[in-house]
């Protein structure tokens, strides 16, 4: 369910990435109509939501170094968040001595950089049960889900 919850978020910021932003900013901003977005600030989190999909969608089978940068940037995130703060918000905002930040935006870096790590996590495991040989019967097959499912 997580999984899918988050392939959603994902379609979300690539589809719609404008209202996700201005979330962001209304709850990380005292001043959220100050700010002067870059014009690739869109493409970014286009680019994170496509992150997202891709990896949860392709399991193992994704680029293992877009899984890797996205792990470390979550393990930055939680252990440094203040340097990674500051560097988003020169990427992506013109007016960076306007901006205001609330008190709280330092643990929100922490738990995006979770959700990062959490996508990372996900990502390797596909969800799926193991497939069964052809050959066996039906109460074999029926049995063997139930050992697979009862260890869980």
């Amino acid at each position: 369910m997580l999984r899918t919850l988050l392939i959603g978020f994902g379609l979300l910021e690539i589809v719609r990435p404008k209202p996700v932003i201005e979330a962001c900013e209304r709850i990380g901003l005292r001043n959220p109509a100050a700010a002067q977005r870059r014009p690739l600030a869109l493409t970014g989190a286009r680019l994170e939501g496509l992150v997202f999909v891709w990896l949860l969608v392709r399991g193992r089978q994704g680029s293992t170094l877009v899984t890797a940068m996205l792990g470390l940037a979550g393990l930055v995130l939680v252990l440094l968040p203040r340097p990674i703060i500051a560097l988003s918000q020169h990427l992506v905002y013109a007016d960076t001595d306007a901006l205001e930040l609330q008190p709280w935006v330092v643990p929100a870096a922490r738990l995006l950089g979770v959700l990062y790590l959490t996508v990372t996590l996900l990502s390797r495991s596909t969800g799926e049960e193991p497939t069964i040989d052809a050959g066996t019967d039906d109460s074999s097959r029926s049995s063997r889900r139930f050992r697979i499912r009862s260890s869980r």
